[in-house]
């Protein structure tokens, strides 16, 4: 999971779907839940609970993305000038993905409200539980711990 940097509970990540992340999410899949987020929910995500690495290996700081010239300072290198270009790499995973993403700090998100379902969250999405592959419904889990 730290592979993932999922390395506390109701985390979030962005992850550009191959063979090798695959495997990835399969092994862990009792621990997790994944799906394909919307352009809206990954906006609102970015926007209300986004921070940057800002500094150098070792001493990084998280600093909000509140500011475009937070984001020009971390990423001006590869040509990425303001959050709505992160937005739109992120949605398309575009050719500067890995480096939008590796900028990004892991999303901290809140406890879902009215919880994760009725059965719990111990059993797979497809039972009526939490984890697992979600595909689209992951927005409107999101949208409760956003």
């Amino acid at each position: 999971m730290e592979l993932l940097r999922l390395n506390q509970i109701n985390n979030g990540v962005f992850l550009k779907v191959n063979s090798s992340t695959n495997q990835m999410l399969k092994k862990i899949e009792p621990f997790i839940a994944y799906g394909y987020p919307s352009l809206k929910n990954i906006k609102n995500l970015v926007k209300k609970r986004g921070f940057g690495k800002i500094g150098k290996r070792g001493c990084w700081q998280r600093t909000s993305l509140c500011e475009n010239g937070i984001v020009e300072q971390g990423l001006s290198n590869i040509g990425i000038y303001n959050l709505e270009e992160i937005i739109y790499e992120i949605y398309n995973c575009g050719t500067r993905f890995r480096e939008i993403n590796n900028f990004l700090w892991p999303f901290k998100l809140k406890s879902p409200k009215k919880g994760y379902s009725n059965i719990g969250k111990n059993k797979h999405f497809v039972e009526g539980g939490a984890y697992g592959n979600w595909e689209e419904s992951i927005n409107d889990l999101i949208s409760k711990m956003n």
